[in-house]
């Protein structure tokens, strides 16, 4: 079932959202060369604990994961894109480092990821995340009343093909509000005009996310952290909107 939110839950989500993309912000500042996974994982705690939200992530426990996740942030490095789980590893230079975060506060959730690299940029790496960024502008772009779910799937696809990148299925945006991920599923790859139409109080996550070479992924050992299937580079941006009689306000911009 979609819920639709009334403009005072919105500015309650944006609250919620203003958290989601400073700490974001705040991942971004501290990856660097010689910083352990573990370390980003543990100050985002701090900060969660210190505003007093609540995780999304501890203990979520869906069908495509193996257990309850035992993280506050998913961190994905280079070839890892999706659910990535912090652990033991010290970020190099040339890495590409994926955030990924969803809150809520009192009662009303936000979601966002932002794609990072850490110290030396390769040209090719710089365009892949760019794209990325491209493709959720574009798709912002048509989530307005009257278009439909589809018109932002195509958006998404439309800048990947630009690019030359494939697209995966498997994976995409959602809605959201009193929890993570709720109806509909919003797919990187779709036809214009086909699909649910966006009415205003529709809350969703638009999250175009590519693999250089494959849209085929691979799940690491640990059940969680998902991966190009041919080991090549990834990137993924996020941010939660909310449709409005005006348009796509976006709810997690700092």
């Amino acid at each position: 079932m979609i819920e639709l939110k009334t403009p005072a839950e919105i500015d309650k989500m944006a609250v919620t959202g203003a958290f989601v993309a400073e700490t974001l912000a705040a991942v971004g500042e501290r990856a660097d060369v010689g910083v352990n996974l573990m370390d980003l994982e543990h100050h985002v705690r701090e900060r969660i604990r210190d505003r007093g939200a609540d995780s999304c992530y501890w203990d979520y426990a869906p069908s495509f994961g193996e257990g309850p996740f035992r993280n506050v942030i998913c961190l994905s490095v280079n070839d890892a894109v999706l659910h990535g789980k912090p652990h033991d590893y010290v970020l190099r230079d040339g890495d590409v480092l994926t955030a990924d975060f969803a809150v809520g506060i009192d009662g009303w959730v936000a979601d966002a990821a932002r794609t990072f690299i850490v110290g030396t940029e390769r040209a090719e790496d710089r365009r892949l995340v760019r794209s990325t960024e491209e493709a959720l502008e574009a798709a912002i772009g048509v989530a307005e009343p009257g278009n439909r779910i589809g018109d932002i799937s195509a958006a998404i696809e439309a800048v990947a093909k630009d690019y030359g990148y494939p697209v995966n299925t498997e994976f995409g945006g959602h809605g959201l509000g009193r929890t993570m991920h709720e109806a509909p599923h919003i797919s990187n790859k779709g036809k214009p005009g086909r699909g649910l139409k966006l009415q205003p109080g529709l809350t969703i996550a638009i999250e175009p996310w590519f693999a250089r070479t494959t849209a085929r992924i691979v799940t690491d050992p640990d059940g969680w952290t998902l991966r190009s299937a041919d080991g090549s580079n990834t990137a993924h941006s996020e941010h939660t909107v909310a449709i409005t009689s005006d348009g796509a306000r976006i709810l997690t911009q700092a």
